[in-house]
């Protein structure tokens, strides 16, 4: 198996970050996004919308870090990641798709704009991102996990942004209940942490 990545990518991180947890042999293959290699036609037959990450798995490719993290826990029959039961299925599926949506237009692109450069507003865009925070934290009262009385891949997709929303100057202090979810999600055996950089903020104790 063979994950196609770079470091400083959050969507990255998520399919390296499952693969850990589920103690899966992959190796890792940095693709260079400043050389623009992730643009050039050899990566553009793995995917052709030319992003990281991609999953080979002895010839099957699967592009996009939510869809890697379903194939994973389908294939390695990891039912307490992604649940069989509709409601359970349901609400890990609400979750992907809050990372697809509001987490890549609030902490995520606030973190491209000051890692990456990216040209969007920065003031509207860390307001997203408290938006959707304080709508986790919300969501998180009383609850150990985002999705289930346990971990689910719902918990590993939205891990990586939150965890570095400092970088995007998005300041974490305030979420207590984030707080501790993310030392949860860290204390699971196979974690694997996501690159720092020293742009931002200082992360919440």
């Amino acid at each position: 198996m063979k994950l196609y990545y770079h470091p400083l990518s959050g969507h990255a991180h998520r399919a390296r970050l499952f693969i850990s947890l589920l103690g899966i042999d992959a190796e890792l293959i940095e693709v260079d996004l400043a050389a623009r290699a992730h643009k050039s036609p050899d990566f553009l037959k793995l995917n052709p919308f030319g992003q990281v990450p991609v999953l080979d798995d002895a010839g099957d490719i699967i592009a996009d870090s939510n869809a890697i993290l379903v194939y994973l826990a389908k294939k390695h029959g990891a039912n307490n990641w992604l649940p069989e039961d509709p409601k359970g299925a349901a609400a890990v599926q609400r979750w992907l798709s809050v990372a697809a949506g509001e987490i890549a237009y609030g902490p995520c692109a606030a973190r491209l704009v000051t890692v990456f450069g990216a040209g969007f507003d920065a003031g509207e865009v860390i307001a997203r991102a408290h938006l959707i925070l304080g709508q986790i934290e919300a969501a998180l009262d009383g609850r150990q996990w985002i999705a289930a009385g346990h971990p689910t891949i719902a918990d590993v997709v939205l891990y990586s942004y939150i965890a570095r929303a400092p970088e995007g100057n998005v300041d974490r202090s305030a979420y207590t209940n984030i707080s501790a979810w993310l030392k949860r999600v860290e204390e699971l055996p196979g974690f694997v942490a996501f690159q720092k950089t020293a742009i931002g903020l200082p992360e919440a104790a």
